[in-house]
């Protein structure tokens, strides 16, 4: 099973700042059309040593440097994870026990692992779009609806 680590605070202004710095520097090397990018990482010494990095792995880096100069907390969570039930319900921002009446509701699937729930990320995320998508549509014909009635949003 692939446990998450939430973030636990907000990033210093330090990190802010050299987030900022370092986003914008990376991000430069991103429109090459290379599979990979080597960069050097210095130790205690000053030595020098290079590592080979896929450019998804550099696009994930520059996106999480962007956050974390935005003063964001930043987790990363693998596509295939399995969640427990209280991180599913803080990646949708519901109550625990909301996120349980959904799972039983059978609204997201989810498994047992002995007598805990288990909600794997990508279902969570496919649940939150369809959620997503039917708001938009309320919305639009609500919209639509003001439109029609002449309520002075013109």
């Amino acid at each position: 099973m692939t446990t998450t680590q939430l973030p636990q605070a907000l990033p210093t202004a330090e990190e802010v700042a050299l987030a900022r710095e370092s986003g914008r520097a990376l991000s430069a090397y991103l429109q090459m059309r290379a599979q990979t990018q080597q960069i050097e990482i210095f130790d205690d010494q000053g030595a020098a040593h290079p590592v080979r990095v896929p450019m998804s792995a550099l696009r994930l880096l520059v996106d999480v440097l962007t956050e974390i100069g935005e003063g964001n907390a930043v987790s990363i969570i693998p596509v295939h994870a399995e969640l427990t039930t209280q991180e599913a319900a803080d990646v949708l921002n519901v109550s625990r026990p909301h996120l349980v009446k959904l799972l039983e509701s059978r609204a997201i699937p989810f498994h047992k692992t002995g007598t805990h729930r288990r909600v794997r990320y990508q279902d969570v995320v496919a649940y939150k779009e369809r959620i997503d998508a039917q708001r938009r549509q309320a919305l639009d014909a609500l919209a639509e609806q003001a439109q029609e009635l002449g309520l002075g949003y013109e």
